[in-house]
């Protein structure tokens, strides 16, 4: 199949995309747009389709990347705001519980202060753990052992405070536990709702999070029919880096994307327990539980 011919709005794409990835303050829409030669209306549409997002929004996404490393490397909160090209605090802590989980300071701090309490269970798949903040689940993980998932999410919140509780003293933990045990079908009781997540991400993230939800168990999309279920159907790439930024395993379901020509893929918790996983599903044809943010 020949490929599609480069046409003159994917060069002023990206073009456009290339300016906002420049660094410094981002520009309007309308003098992005005249910048490229588009319309701005035309603009806002052709780069939605293209990359997922608006340029305000893809503009937003690139500023927090570069506060939050900033941040990491223990710069002042007022000095990370203004270098990463936001124009006021404010502008920071509107978006702050979304895309960071936390407040900026202490974030900074790597959570100092931040209570974080998580259980861990044998499963099919292997060791699980199952966290939780005050404000919802922050991490659903598997892996080899419990030494190793622990550290990761030490390593995710180094200044929390971890506390280990009992899955059946915790209504938080206890309810992914169970909601996980009931769709896969390690267990016929009923589940209660899924609680409150607390994860951060970006408005594209959680756009392509919600669209896993909806795959039934059983079956499988590519990433390229994700993008176009969530009207961009030219972001495919972004699709699939939503889907490896992803720390709530099994509830977001990325475990049901797979590759264009429908070879399984990877997933950030191996090639082996995602093909595990599928056969399972698909034996048992439960449906996928909604977010719920």
């Amino acid at each position: 199949m020949n490929a599609r011919p480069v046409t003159r709005t994917d060069e002023a794409l990206e073009r456009a995309r290339r300016l906002l990835d420049a660094g410094g303050d981002a520009p309007t829409l309308p003098r992005l747009a005249a910048a490229v030669g588009l319309s701005v209306s035309h603009l806002q549409r052709a780069f939605r389709r293209r990359y997922g997002v608006s340029p305000a929004e893809y503009a937003r996404a690139r500023r927090f990347g570069q506060f939050k490393r900033a941040l990491k490397r223990g710069a002042r909160v007022t000095d990370a705001v203004y270098d990463a090209g936001f124009g006021s605090g404010s502008r920071v802590y509107e978006h702050a519980d979304r895309l960071l989980g936390m407040t900026p300071t202490r974030y900074r701090s790597g959570g100092a202060g931040e209570a974080v309490r998580y259980t861990t269970l044998d499963t099919p798949l292997g060791r699980m753990l199952v966290a939780a903040t005050v404000r919802g689940i922050c991490a659903v993980t598997l892996g080899a052992n419990d030494r190793e998932l622990v550290a990761a999410l030490q390593a995710e919140f180094p200044r929390a405070e971890l506390e280990r509780v009992d899955a059946g003293r915790d209504e938080w933990l206890g309810a992914v536990v169970a909601r996980v045990a009931r769709e896969l079908g390690w267990s016929d009781a009923a589940a209660p709702a899924l609680p409150p997540l607390d994860v951060a991400a970006t408005a594209f993230q959680w756009r392509v999070w919600e669209a896993l939800t909806r795959i039934p168990a059983g079956e499988t999309r590519s990433y390229g029919e994700i993008a176009a279920a969530i009207g961009a159907p030219h972001a495919a790439r972004a699709v699939g880096r939503a889907c490896g930024a992803n720390r709530l395993a099994l509830i977001v379901p990325c475990h049901r994307v797979v590759r264009e020509d429908g070879s399984i893929g990877g997933w950030r918790w191996g090639v082996a327990r995602k093909r595990k996983l599928l056969r399972a599903e698909r034996g048992h044809g439960h449906a996928g539980a909604p977010v719920a943010r």
